[in-house]
Order: C-alpha cells, then structure tokens, then sequence
C-alpha cells in the first residue's frame, strides 16, 4: 500500500502481553514505537490482553489514535497470559483480518501472545475481499510476515532460563526478522533462540530529551543526593543497594539516597533504614508514575543503577538526559548506552560498587560535571524518530525479501529443534492448523466487518467527541 509517494505504508499489529496501562520499559518502547510509525504514514494497532477491571475491548489513545485491543485473555502472573496457542487464534485471526495486517511485530520473550502471534501468523493469507470504495485490499504472497523484539537477557542453567528458551526456540524458528535493543541483548537472543544472526538487527531503546530536561537549581545544595529508580527485585540488584548504601552515608556525612520505586525487595530496604538508623538520609518513595520520574531525578546529582542483569537501561539513559551522573554495574548491554565519560562502571559486587559511588561523589564536589552539556549529548544520540525510521527499514527488508516459507518447511524446521522438543511443535503447529481451517469455515472471511482502508484518525473530532460526552456525563450527575 502506497501514502501517495515512493515510500511503502505497511499495515501493522503490535502485539505483547506488556503494554499500559501497567507501567515499564517493554511498555513505553511499544507505545513510542507505534506512535513514530504512525507519525512515519503507518497503520498501527496494539493487541494486547484484558485489564481488570473494565479495560477490555477496543480503545483509542489520545491525541494519536492508536488503536489498542484489549482481549477477553486471562492473566496468569506478572501481566503475562498462560500460553494456550488455540485460545488466541480465535481473536487474533478476526483482529488480522478486519485490520487487513501485513506485519506482526511480537514484543518481549515472556509474552506468550507475542509468541503465539508470530507463530500464528504464516497461516493467514492476504487475500481478504475488497469492498466498494475502498480500493484493492493487500494481496500480498504468502501470509502475514513476521518479526520479533527481544528485550531481556535471560541465562541458560536456571529453570525459567531453560522453559523461556524452549518456547522461544520453537516461537522463532520460522521468524523472518528478529530486533535486539543492544548488540549483548542480540547474541544472547541469537544462542537462546538458536536463530541465524543474518535476520537479527540492533536497533536501541529512545528517550524523549524534552521530558527529562536538567534542572540543576532543583537539588539540594546541602547534599549530594544519589537518586535510585527501580523496580525492587532481585535482578535489579537491590541487595547490592542494601549493602552500600550504609557504607557511603557512613564515608560521607553530606550524602543522602531518593529511592523510587516498589516491589518485593521494599522490606529488606526498611529493615536496613531501620537497622542503620537512616531514616533522615535514605528516603524510600514507593511506587513512581512515569510523569513523576523527572521530578525524582531532578532532586539529584548522581544516578545508581544496580542491576545484576540487564539488555539495555532505559533509566540510564533517562537520568543522564536529565543531567545526572551515572554509575551502574557493568552487565549485560549497560556499557553500550553511553561514553565513557558520562558513566562509572563497578563490577556487580559491594566493594566495587561503594569504591565506584565514592568517585562519583568526588566528581560531583569538584564540579567536573555539566548536566546541561549531557543533556545536549544525549539529545544528539537517541531518538524515538530514529527508531521508528530503522524499524520501518526491518519491516521493508521483510516484506520485500525472499518469499515466505511453505507449510511444508515450516513442519520441517520445527522438527529440527529436537527429537523431543521437535515433536511437541509439530503436534501443536499441526493442531492450531486444523483449528485455523475450522475458524475459516464456520465464520467465513465474507462475514467479517473490515476496517475501511482509508480510515484515518481524527484526534480533534474524536477530542470533540470526548469533551461532549463529559459534558453530557456531568449534566446527568446534576439529576
């Protein structure tokens, strides 16, 4: 499909379990995603599964548009729905179909609609029918293409490691394009999945330089304040928080800690407050909405990252754009996120950790530090256009490379995943093919009510819209 110029608009599903109103980094990166391809003459919509209690069916972002479903999927744990492969197809084929998809984009290796999408997807082809005024629908060869967005890193020994690897294996085996956030991030993404590196691409995470803008004037000029947002977990690294921060406020009398954030991990940060006597230098905010995390970093000098484990760090690079020194231990894809002079790296140990916040803090009392000068350097490094702009370039290679792969070669590369593990695929890849036939013939492509091609999004009419239906709301609660 064509915008009226030489560039290709592509018709494309997101799909991930994670995705808002539950608030992370997987979430804000679909979300900025979409809205650069939609800036860039894309159809974009989201699938993502149901939020209790009353978020599920269709909905439109303001002021974009974009369009999210919310399906009718239960959730198992930490936002991800139990993978089933036949109790999505159902909606997802309607949903390609009357949206007339060319793409699917899966995001985020413990999403299992991620997984099941681009599995389900090969087997739709394009050929819906056209409708009077609405031009010629997408006929494109074979079915739905695919890619996949890896942002995790996860080991090979552990038992999570090794099941989330096995339904990965099997999930990408036929994928036709694979983005990693960091060149780390993509070769354990490569090893895991068992993929041919020829089809994956690096493509980073984006900030918004003008959400996080320095504001030097904001922090106190009594203390240097070390600023910390996290999740509370174990894979961030909150026991190696819990052993140094005692240690600096003992070193340094004019240092003090804003902790933000929330989760498992609160108690053991409590217990340390408590048993140290710090409740006047260590303070813990709880839980953080994303439009108050410049507030937080504001109220800083120096950023402490201190994951075990980590693909990229969007938090890093947020807290630098607003002008903070960073120190993070150096795992995973952190050392690809800035220069080295804006970053102090310490191994994932305490010692390491305490020596390398010292030679922060000394940074800082000597002013060998221009948070406006980071600002402007980050500003220059990452953007969300950019990303949507290298990812359109992934979506075209795809779209306009080798032709899909048959049914029958399919079969024949899911077999190649093991004699055991092989077995399983081909069982339920055959399954969900018959499930598909049946779909096809008890609700016919013809019966589907399709989105007309040329519908586009009025932000100030459905704006109109909205301001009416609060009117019309508070005149009914007068009675």
């Amino acid at each position: 499909m064509q915008d009226g110029s030489s560039k290709p608009c592509y018709r494309i599903a997101i799909i991930s379990d994670f995705f808002h109103p539950v608030v992370g980094g997987v979430e804000n990166h679909i979300y900025m995603l979409a809205i650069g391809l939609l800036a860039r003459g894309h159809h974009v919509i989201i699938l993502t599964h149901t939020h209790p209690p009353s978020r599920v069916g269709v909905r439109h972002l303001l002021p974009s548009g974009l369009k999210v479903y919310h399906l009718p999927l239960t959730v198992l744990t930490s936002s991800a729905t139990l993978p089933t492969f036949l109790t999505f197809l159902p909606y997802f084929r309607n949903v390609m179909l009357r949206e007339r998809i060319q793409i699917v984009h899966g995001h985020a290796s413990l999403s299992s609609m991620a997984m099941e999408g681009v599995m389900h997807a090969p087997m739709i082809k394009g050929n819906w029918p056209s409708r009077e005024g609405e031009g010629e629908g997408w006929t494109g060869a074979g079915g739905i293409r695919t890619v996949f967005t890896d942002h995790s890193l996860f080991g090979f020994g552990d038992a999570t490691g090794i099941l989330t690897n096995k339904l990965l294996i099997g999930a990408l085996r036929n994928v036709e394009g694979v983005v990693c956030v960091s060149h780390t991030g993509r070769e354990n993404t490569v090893l895991r999945a068992a993929l041919d590196p020829r089809i994956t691409h690096v493509i980073p995470n984006a900030v918004l330089p003008e959400q996080f803008t320095p504001s030097p004037s904001s922090a106190d000029p009594n203390f240097i304040t070390v600023v910390v947002v996290s999740r509370l977990v174990y894979r961030k690294g909150v026991d190696l928080l819990v052993a140094s921060a005692p240690h600096i406020c003992r070193l340094f009398p004019d240092v003090r800690f804003v902790i933000g954030g929330d989760g498992p991990k609160m108690v053991e940060l409590e217990q340390m407050r408590e048993k140290h006597l710090l409740q006047d230098r260590i303070e813990l905010m709880g839980n953080i909405a994303p439009r108050d995390v410049r507030s937080v970093l504001i109220r800083g000098q120096i950023f402490l990252n201190t994951s075990l484990t980590e693909a990229f760090g969007t938090a890093i690079l947020e807290a630098a754009s607003t002008g903070l020194l960073v120190v993070s231990t150096k795992v995973g894809g952190v050392p690809e996120v800035l220069p080295e002079d804006m970053i102090i790296f310490a191994q994932p140990n305490e010692d390491d950790v305490i020596n390398s916040l010292s030679l922060a803090i000394h940074r800082i009392r000597q002013g060998d530090y221009d948070p406006l000068l980071a600002h402007e350097r980050v500003k220059g490094m990452y953007s969300w256009d950019d990303v949507a702009r290298r990812t359109e370039l992934v979506y075209r290679g795809i779209v306009e490379g080798p032709e899909q792969r048959g049914t029958f070669e399919r079969m024949i590369r899911l077999l190649d995943t093991g004699p055991f593990w092989g077995l399983i695929m081909l069982i339920i890849f055959s399954v969900q093919h018959l499930f598909f036939y049946f779909l096809e013939w008890a609700f016919p492509r013809e019966e589907i009510d399709y989105v007309p091609l040329e519908a586009r999004w009025d932000s100030r009419r459905m704006e109109k819209l909205r301001l009416e239906e609060e009117e019309i709301i508070k005149e009914r609660l007068k009675y």
